[in-house]
């Protein structure tokens, strides 16, 4: 038993953090309007230049367009976690510094692993994006000389690529030497290509409508309608265009790079992600417009659509703005890469000459070479709708983690939080900071008039709210499978009630159990949520804070786990066996070389007493006092300012 407790304890450890949270190796040298602009170059790549085709040909058509809203809220409300978090804590690790100093080691170390394949793969599709883009300027022309050359890679296979894409894997590698000499090199050639691309991008939309027919988009008009894959294909499509919005996470990795992290990374959040979301929602919009979603081009949507309503001299135009977003994607996924690397072998987590900063240029070097061909030879070897689906459902899950994380850190009682808050105010102080001036000692407790309730009295502050985001979440995934798996079954109810054949419903039996289990798990996570809301939260926080916790990031972790649940199976394997592979990483290296694990072994000797005299009273306070200031110091001025 007591190496199991040994055990869990050390899974569970949260990192400490450091008094100066701007103390790093790397250079701060980013304002807001950088980080702004690297967040749009992010998103603004093979997002709307590749991805829009595949989403309006096989998963949504003209409903693309509600797909990229709803990927758009879901990515908005986990940016808003991400945003209080990144100026919480301006580090490079992004959402697994964030769960680590929360949940704890196990999960920060997932959600890490997670991060890491996010970026790599992200470098590798989009660098397939733009092989794909280039190879439509030229008729195919690359592609069917490297099959002539070279021959077929594969054939019909759900894993491997057609042939091996050489123009993939040099751009890829062409991009993490750039990244190699500095930050500020690196967001300065974002800049550039980031404004031509947005120039691009609003003649794109502009001529675009000016050949709109909206016939396209009506059931009479004989193309489907807006709906022709029904809502299901709208909800798959978003799953998938969420790809699109990952780019906002390299706003938190470069809040180790930034200037003044606490206001720039929450501004640069929600700019970068508005301005995209509207870009998106045009763009989606007027390529439907243009031609039927059956016609649609997988490869290069835009230039094949102005070419079929006659603007060829358009199609060049937009294949020189498709190359130039794709390649501020590209720079943003091989700017965030190896900087996560660098943040989990800093902690111990991964082996530490992965931490290793270059004394000229201040980058991780051996984490962008190494990570760099990795990225170089997935472009090389595998399909881009592949790598798409594979990087949404690890970045879906991270994103959930982050929006829990938020909740729990809200509701922990100043004992366990290592933030600074605000000073307590007394009930004779009139302020506005801190609403019905509530005491530090609350925070994390049930409220004054629920303290009497059974069962959660007998939790300690905070972990009665650490269980029940886990039991919520948990509901959530029960809700959503039986919502997808039994959509069927429950449009028959609906239709029934509404027609008033209820006489019929109860005939149907095969659909109460569908009825039924939703009624149950929604009546569980309103519970559970309501068990949150009983306790006292900490409002008190001197950084940004996002509104409406529990309720924002309870959404959040709805709309996310809905998202990953309507991906493929072959998806969720593919999750699977990355992260057990992640699982044998951790126990075989992480958990032994962790940072807060030596940390741990460096107090063993100061604060055990193996020995068998019996100490008089005075002197056993004395040693009481002395291993007190041996533990990491916690200074008052720090929490209560």
């Amino acid at each position: 038993m007591e190496f199991i407790k040994r055990g869990i304890s050390k899974i569970t450890r949260v990192k400490t953090i450091p008094e100066d949270m701007h103390e790093t190796s790397l250079s701060r040298c980013l304002n807001t309007f950088d980080i702004t602009l690297l967040g749009i170059g992010h998103m603004i790549g093979a997002g709307i230049y590749v991805l829009t085709g595949t989403v309006v040909h096989d998963k949504a058509g003209p409903s693309t367009v509600l797909s990229f809203l709803f990927a758009g809220v879901a990515a908005f409300l986990s940016a808003l976690c991400y945003a209080e978090f990144g100026a919480r804590i301006p580090k490079a690790g992004s959402a697994y510094s964030y769960t680590y100093v929360t949940i704890g080691e196990l999960w920060g170390f997932l959600i890490g692993w997670n991060v890491i394949l996010e970026h790599v793969i992200g470098a590798a599709s989009v660098a397939r994006a733009w092989s794909g883009a280039l190879d439509a300027v030229f008729n195919q022309a690359i592609r069917n000389g490297t099959i002539t050359h070279l021959g077929h890679l594969s054939q019909d296979n759900e894993w491997l690529s057609e042939y091996p894409d050489l123009v993939a894997t040099g751009i890829t590698i062409i991009a993490f030497i750039i990244i190699g000499f500095g930050a500020k090199i690196s967001v300065n050639f974002n800049s550039v290509f980031t404004v031509l691309n947005a120039f691009v991008l609003l003649f794109i939309i502009i001529a675009g409508f000016t050949f709109a027919n909206t016939s396209l988009w009506s059931i009479s008009g004989g193309y489907g309608g807006f709906f022709p894959f029904g809502f299901g294909g709208t909800l798959s499509g978003a799953a998938t265009c969420f790809f699109a919005y990952i780019g906002f996470e390299g706003i938190a990795v470069a809040g180790e790079e930034a200037k003044n992290p606490e206001k720039s990374i929450p501004k640069a959040t929600a700019l970068s992600l508005l301005t995209v979301t509207c870009l998106y929602l045009l763009a989606s919009a007027s390529l439907t417009l243009m031609i039927p979603y059956f016609d649609t081009n997988t490869s290069a949507a835009f230039p094949f659509a102005f070419d079929e309503v006659g603007a060829h001299w358009a199609k060049y135009i937009v294949a020189f703005g498709t190359l130039l977003g794709i390649t501020t994607s590209l720079l943003g996924s091989a700017f965030s890469c190896p900087r996560s690397v660098y943040a989990m072998a800093e902690d111990g987590l991964l082996f530490h000459f992965l931490a290793y900063i270059h004394p000229r240029t201040q980058t991780p070097i051996f984490a962008i070479i190494i990570f760099g061909l990795l990225a170089a030879l997935m472009a090389l070897l595998f399909e881009i709708t592949t790598l798409v689906e594979f990087i949404s459902i690890g970045t879906l899950f991270g994103y959930t983690i982050v929006s829990a994380s938020i909740i729990i850190l809200r509701y922990q009682p100043v004992s366990k939080c290592q933030f600074k808050v605000r000073r307590a105010v007394t009930h004779s102080e009139k302020s506005s900071m801190l609403p019905k001036s509530k005491s530090h000692d609350d925070f994390g407790r049930l409220r004054q008039n629920l303290r009497q309730v059974p069962i959660l009295r007998r939790f300690e502050p905070g972990e009665g709210v650490k269980s029940a985001v886990i039991l919520m979440g948990i509901f959530m995934v029960g809700l959503w499978l039986v919502v997808l798996e039994g959509s069927e079954y429950l449009m028959l109810t609906v239709c029934f009630i509404i027609s008033y054949k209820i006489q019929i419903l109860y005939s149907q039996k095969a659909t109460w159990w569908a009825v039924l289990l939703v009624i149950i798990f929604s009546l569980l996570i309103v519970i559970f949520y309501l068990v949150i809301v009983a306790h006292e939260k900490n409002d008190a926080f001197l950084t940004f804070q996002i509104p409406l916790v529990p309720l924002l990031p309870s959404l959040s972790m709805l709309v996310n786990i809905a998202l990953m649940l309507s991906l493929t199976k072959l998806t969720w394997l593919r999750l699977v066996i990355w992260i057990t592979v992640g699982l044998v990483v951790y126990f075989a290296y992480g958990i032994h070389y962790s940072r807060e694990n030596r940390k741990h072994q460096g107090y063993g000797p100061m604060v055990e007493y193996t020995g068998d005299a019996l100490l008089p009273e005075n002197t056993i306070s004395g040693l009481s006092e002395q291993i007190k200031e041996l533990q990491p110091p916690r200074k008052e001025e720090g929490l209560y300012q």
